[in-house]
């Protein structure tokens, strides 16, 4: 029997649990909804005017490589070249890429070119769709859009209706540009029906959505009429918004920080190990 010294056995001490403190924002912003008719209203008209300008992405077919036997090898240089068929002919036709690269410029496309366009302030319209998970993708484009006195709402199934006329798969955030000439008609009927955004600092959206409201109630006025007179209503408030450089800050009531604490990993799942690939000896 072997005997254990004593004195020679050692305690593990628990780690302890790492906290990292951060400053939180106490405001809560969320996207009002568009629901009901002015859903449907907006997918129509976006539908309406996607299929008469004609605008979609074409992707190169991918092409499966196969081993070809002695036997269809023979067949196809004794059949030759003559004859392709349709779905080949097709792809050769329409090359690979955007139909119209001009009209694409006028458009952003996903998160990130939202954002950047944003942050230029070269956005007229703003639409989010409400399947984005999680809803923190989406959150920071609530206060650029209020800050840059964009019009911007949340539809739902905006990706399923779009996406497929323009050939994707998915579109969670689509923008309206400035020099957007093909879409000033489906613009000016789809910003009315937009919600104001509701940011305690940015006092601009409830004024433009004032206006836009008077435009709307002009229901005698021809579409090109009404992005003409939407247009020069616009330009009026971005020269206001220029040169009002001090924003009125009376309404705005301050509030505390709030302190966070976080616990990274809490649950301490660890990652699996890599595997490594075998090399195969030829």
């Amino acid at each position: 029997m072997s005997v254990i010294q004593q004195g020679t056995a050692t305690l593990r001490k628990a780690k302890k649990t790492t906290v990292k403190t951060c400053l939180d924002n106490p405001f809560v912003f969320q996207w009002k909804t568009i629901d009901g008719e002015d859903m449907h209203f907006i997918l129509e008209t976006l539908e309406e005017r996607i299929k008469h300008i004609g605008l979609k992405k074409i992707e190169s077919p991918r092409k499966k490589k196969r081993s070809l036997t002695k036997k269809q090898t023979e067949r196809k240089c004794d059949a030759g070249t003559s004859e392709l068929p349709k779905e080949e002919t097709e792809s050769y036709q329409q090359k690979p890429g955007w139909t119209d690269i001009s009209i694409r410029r006028q458009l952003a496309i996903g998160i990130n070119e939202v954002t950047k366009a944003l942050e230029k302030n070269e956005l007229l319209l703003l639409l989010v769709c409400k399947s984005a998970k999680p809803a923190m993708i989406t959150s920071h484009l609530i206060e650029l859009s209020a800050s840059r006195a964009t019009p911007a709402g949340q539809v739902p199934r905006l990706s399923e209706t779009v996406a497929p006329l323009l050939g994707l798969t998915s579109i969670l955030a689509l923008g309206f540009k400035k020099q957007s000439d093909r879409f000033t008609e489906a613009i000016a009927a789809i910003i009315p029906k937009i919600p104001a955004l509701e940011v305690p600092w940015c006092q601009y959206g409830t004024e433009e959505s004032m206006t836009y409201a008077d435009t709307d109630s002009s229901e005698n006025l021809e579409p090109e009429e009404l992005a003409e007179v939407l247009g020069d209503k616009l330009t009026s408030q971005k020269r206001k918004h220029t040169e009002s450089n001090q924003p009125d800050l009376s309404n705005v009531i301050l509030q505390p920080l709030k302190i966070k604490k976080l616990v990274p990993n809490p649950n301490k799942i660890k990652k699996p190990p890599r595997k490594k690939k075998k090399a195969f000896s030829a």
